[in-house]
């Protein structure tokens, strides 16, 4: 039988997920058609100009390929980078050619309990976290366990990262929006969160967990200790589950503010009632490495039985992929004082990291003095959510789509992501090179007084 669209789950066609959606398929077309553009719709650093890190590099030549641990001539990998190599081939046991165990290789779970403990001053259990192909596979895991039936929510922000309300849809379960404050800097709402979950409740919705992007996610909103302490206290307050998606941690810009985990503050408050999952990425902060997918899922508070579970679906998946879990590794053991590649890595981190200081406040200081488009802060993460004034009739998808065919600029409309009823908005990258950043801005610019101009008419 041939299958036609109609045999396709309903749950499926009615899954959405704009990040890569028909904009983007219209600016691949034109781009095999010979036009330039410039993909500002996804968070991929390396693909649009930052250098991976040396120290990244390095260490999976060696592994890849162990051959070079005896082959290369002296002094063309640093020693640190040739003891890790030999370091993890020793530890992974079989190279990385083979499957790990299901939770993720032992040694990098050790070294991910380190990275928190020292991060936070709290402990850690190896076993209670996962190794995962990006935080994308963490997020739908623990989706796929707390989602039963169309009654169970899950309270997501909006605006959002579209994996949380595509993956809710494709679970059959209820996404249930609470709206982020653009008026406030998109600040979080306590008021707005129970606001969201009485009116859940009221449509024979049971609530299960509250997702939270820190730093966020399109909105590059950092909350403050308050903020976490505030959702914590909702969650034992409701009964909920809480889905900390952590993977810009590393990337905030605004002086004054820092990153504040969840799990930091859970074990502050000694919340022993409330269940975290915590996750974290090797695709974002300053690493950027997308294509290796790698990252980790952190519990607590979650009873054994249920950690079987969890690592029932991580083994129907078998395991993450091995050179992500390396990859991860590498994240949260980097070159330590006195070794020899503390230097290079410190620069080259630091360059990525001031980089993307700049181009935040480029983003939003241009975008801001556009007439009839006005931004708040980039406070953190890779991305702006502007403001757009439309004329009537017009749209924000109308707006994307034009602004991709006549200046090859690849953005995404505000409506993939959730926004205020009667306002419009399109999420864009601050990665372009500091020089093609600027010419992007000034070309938003004149496009949309063209468009506005055009559709007044």
């Amino acid at each position: 039988m041939v299958v036609r669209i109609e045999d396709v789950a309903p749950v499926v066609r009615e899954a959405q997920y704009a990040v890569r959606g028909p904009i983007v398929a219209r600016a691949q077309e034109l781009e095999r058609q010979g036009r330039e553009i410039i993909y500002c719709n996804i968070g991929n650093p390396q693909a649009l100009g930052q250098r991976p890190i040396s120290w990244v590099r390095q260490v999976l030549a060696l592994v890849e390929y162990p051959e070079l641990l005896d082959r290369a001539p002296a002094g063309t990998f640093p020693a640190d980078a040739v003891e890790v190599a030999r370091h993890v081939l020793r530890a992974s046991e079989h190279g990385l050619g083979a499957y790990t165990e299901s939770k993720g290789l032992r040694f990098v779970r050790d070294a991910i309990a380190d990275f928190i403990h020292a991060r936070d001053g709290i402990q850690a259990d190896p076993e209670a976290i996962f190794l995962t192909d990006g935080a994308s596979k963490g997020v739908q895991s623990v989706l796929r366990l707390l989602i039963a039936d169309a009654r169970d929510g899950v309270l997501i922000p909006t605006p959002q990262y579209p994996l949380y309300s595509a993956t809710i849809t494709l679970y059959g379960g209820a996404a249930v929006p609470y709206t982020l404050d653009e008026a406030a800097q998109w600040g979080l709402s306590l008021a707005d969160l129970e606001r969201s979950y009485e009116q859940a409740r009221a449509r024979g919705i049971r609530p299960r967990a509250i997702c939270v992007i820190n730093p966020g996610n399109p909105t590059g909103a950092v909350l403050d200790a308050r903020n976490v302490e505030d959702v914590l206290r909702f969650a034992r307050e409701r009964g909920l589950a809480v889905l900390a998606d952590e993977v810009y941690q590393d990337n905030v810009y605004l002086p004054g503010d820092r990153f504040v985990s969840f799990a930091s503050v859970l074990e502050r408050l000694g919340l022993r009632d409330v269940s975290l999952f915590s996750f974290h990425s090797v695709s974002k902060g300053y690493l950027g490495e997308c294509g290796h997918r790698g990252g980790y899922l952190e519990c607590r508070n979650v009873p054994p039985a249920v950690m079987d579970e969890i690592t029932k679906l991580q083994s129907i998946a078998l395991c993450a992929n091995s050179v992500g879990q390396i990859v991860t590794y590498l994240l949260v053991r980097p070159p330590l004082p006195g070794e020899p590649s503390h230097g290079t890595w410190t620069r080259e981190r630091g360059e990525v990291l001031e980089s993307l200081r700049r181009r935040a406040a480029i983003v939003e200081r241009g975008l801001d003095a556009i007439p009839g488009i006005s931004c708040n802060r980039v406070a953190g993460a890779m991305y702006a959510f502007p403001r757009i004034t439309l004329p009537e009739g017009a749209t924000d998808t109308e707006w994307c789509l034009a602004l991709l065919e006549e200046t090859g600029i690849c953005v995404v409309p505000g409506s993939g992501f959730g926004q205020q009823a009667g306002t419009w908005h399109f999420r864009t990258t601050i990665l372009p090179p500091v020089e093609q950043l600027e010419a992007v801005v000034e070309r938003i610019g004149r496009f949309h007084v063209s468009f506005c101009e055009r559709r007044r008419r």
